[in-house]
C-alpha cells in the first residue's frame, strides 16, 4: 500500500517528523524576527479601509519564505537519499499538500480576525438606532478587503482538487502495478479482482483527505491555540469553576476528549463489520459473475444462500450504526451550545463585545474540531481501517508466498 508508492515510507515519515521538529526549533530559536534582512516584502501593503494589511506583511512574507525554504530542501534531500518511480508526486506532490494545507489555515486566521473588526463596526453602526456612526465607504472597504483574499483562495481550492484528483490516481495507480506482478499468486483470493480494482482507489483517496485533514488539525491547533488562550483572557470565568487561565483551550480539549473516547467506545465493533460486509459482498458477487459464463453456477438456492449472508450483515451494521449515530450525533449537537455556556458569564456581565465574541466563537470551534479529528473522521477512520485489512491480508500471500493459518481464516469464506 505505502510501499509501491513512497520511498521507504517509515524512514520518509519519520524523517518529515525530525525535519519538522527541526524547522520549529530553528525558527524560534534562529530565524523569527529576521524579516528585515530576508523578507522579500519590506514594508506591508494598506488595505481599502487604510488599516495595516494583516496576512501579507514584512513578518508573514518571511515566514512564508522560510516554510516553503525548508519544505524544499526537504524534496531535494529526498531526491538524492532515495529517488524512486514515483517522486514527483509521492515526495513533491505530499510537499504541496501540505503547503497548500497551511495557507488555508493562515486564512483561517485571517479571516477569524477580520471577523472581529467587522463585527465591531456593525456594533458600532447598530449601537444607536437611526443614527450610523459607520460610513458606507467604511463598510464596503472592509468586505472589499476580505474580497482580495476570498476570489485567489477560490482559484487555488479549484486547482488543488484537480491536483489531489491526480495524486490520488497516480497512488492508486503504483498500488495497482505493484498487485499485478504477483496477479498469478493473487487471482485465487477471494474477492481480488475487487481489492485490486476497488479498494486501492478508496485506500488511497481516504488517506490522502484523512491525511491532510490531520495535518490541517496540526497546524490549526499551532495557529489558533495561542490567539485563544489569549481570548480566554476576556472571558470573566466559567460557569460553576470560575476563573481559570486558558479557560477556553481548556473547555475545548476536555470537549474533545470527552467525545473521542464516548464515540470510539459505542463503534469499536464496526471495522469488523465493515470487513465481513465486503467478505459476504465478494463471494455474492464472485457467484454472479461466474454465472454468466457457466449455467451450471449461480443457480437461486446458492444465490439466495450468499445473498442471506449479505443481508444479515447488513441488518447487523445498520443496528450498530443505529446506537453509534444516537451517542455521535447528540455528542456533535451538544458541543456547538458548550461556547455560549462557557461564556455565559461574561455575557451577563457585559464583558466582551460582539466582535471579540465572534472571534472567540470562531477561534474555539477551529480549535476545538481539531481536537475532535477523532470525532469528526470516525466513520471515514473505520471505512480505512476495513480496506486496511482487506490489503493487509492480500498482501500477505505476497509477504509470505502462501497464506499461513491466520491468513486462511480472514481470507477464507
Amino acid at each position: 500500500m505505502f510501499d509501491s508508492f513512497f520511498p521507504s515510507p517509515r524512514k520518509f515519515l519519520m524523517s518529515a517528523i525530525v525535519w519538522f521538529f527541526a524547522s520549529l526549533f530553528l525558527w524560534y530559536g534562529l530565524f523569527d524576527g529576521m524579516a528585515a534582512q530576508f523578507s522579500l516584502m519590506k514594508e506591508a501593503l494598506p488595505t481599502v479601509d487604510g488599516q495595516r494589511e494583516p496576512f501579507l506583511n514584512p513578518d508573514k512574507v518571511w515566514l512564508y519564505q522560510y516554510i516553503v525554504i525548508v519544505t524544499a530542501l526537504f524534496c531535494v534531500a529526498w531526491f538524492f537519499i532515495e529517488r524512486n518511480r514515483w517522486y514527483w508526486w509521492a515526495v513533491v506532490g505530499s510537499a504541496v499538500i501540505l503547503l497548500v494545507t497551511y495557507f488555508q489555515v493562515q486564512l483561517g486566521v485571517y479571516i477569524n480576525n477580520w471577523y472581529g473588526d467587522f463585527y465591531d463596526m456593525i456594533q458600532l453602526a447598530l449601537s444607536e438606532r437611526g443614527v450610523s456612526n459607520v460610513t458606507s465607504e467604511e463598510f464596503y472597504g472592509k468586505l472589499i478587503t476580505l474580497l482580495y483574499i476570498l476570489i485567489p483562495n477560490i482559484l487555488l481550492l479549484v486547482l488543488f482538487s484537480y491536483f489531489t484528483q491526480h495524486y490520488v490516481f497516480r497512488w492508486r495507480t503504483a498500488m495497482n502495478e505493484y498487485y499485478m506482478t504477483h496477479w498469478g499468486a493473487l487471482r485465487t483470493i477471494e474477492g481480488a479482482a475487487q481489492r485490486v480494482q476497488e479498494d486501492t482507489m478508496r485506500f488511497a483517496s481516504i488517506v490522502e483527505s484523512l491525511g491532510s485533514a490531520f495535518i490541517s488539525s496540526i497546524m490549526t491547533l499551532i495557529a489558533f491555540l495561542p490567539l485563544l488562550w489569549n481570548l480566554s483572557k476576556e472571558v470573566t470565568e466559567l460557569p460553576l469553576i470560575g476563573a481559570v487561565n486558558g479557560s477556553l483551550v481548556f473547555i475545548a480539549l476536555l470537549s474533545a476528549a470527552f467525545g473521542t473516547v464516548l464515540l470510539a467506545a459505542v463503534g469499536y465493533r464496526l471495522p469488523g463489520l465493515e470487513f465481513n460486509n465486503q467478505k459476504v459482498e465478494a463471494a455474492y458477487r464472485k457467484e454472479l459473475v461466474y454465472g454468466e459464463d457457466d449455467q451450471a453456477r449461480a443457480a437461486p438456492p446458492t444465490v439466495n444462500e450468499l445473498f442471506g449472508h449479505v443481508r444479515k450483515n447488513y441488518f447487523k451494521l445498520y443496528f450498530n450504526y443505529l446506537y453509534f449515530n444516537v451517542f455521535r450525533y447528540a455528542y456533535l449537537q451538544g458541543a456547538n451550545f458548550i461556547p455560549l455556556i462557557a461564556l455565559g458569564p461574561t455575557f451577563v456581565a457585559g464583558a466582551i463585545t460582539f466582535g471579540i465574541y465572534q472571534q472567540i466563537n470562531n477561534a474555539f470551534s477551529r480549535v476545538e474540531n481539531s481536537f475532535q479529528f477523532l470525532v469528526n473522521s470516525w466513520t471515514t477512520i473505520i471505512e480505512l481501517m476495513s480496506i486496511h485489512k482487506r490489503l493487509k491480508a492480500f498482501e500477505s500471500v505476497i509477504e509470505h508466498n502462501g497464506l499461513d493459518s491466520n491468513t486462511d481464516v480472514i481470507l477464507s469464506h
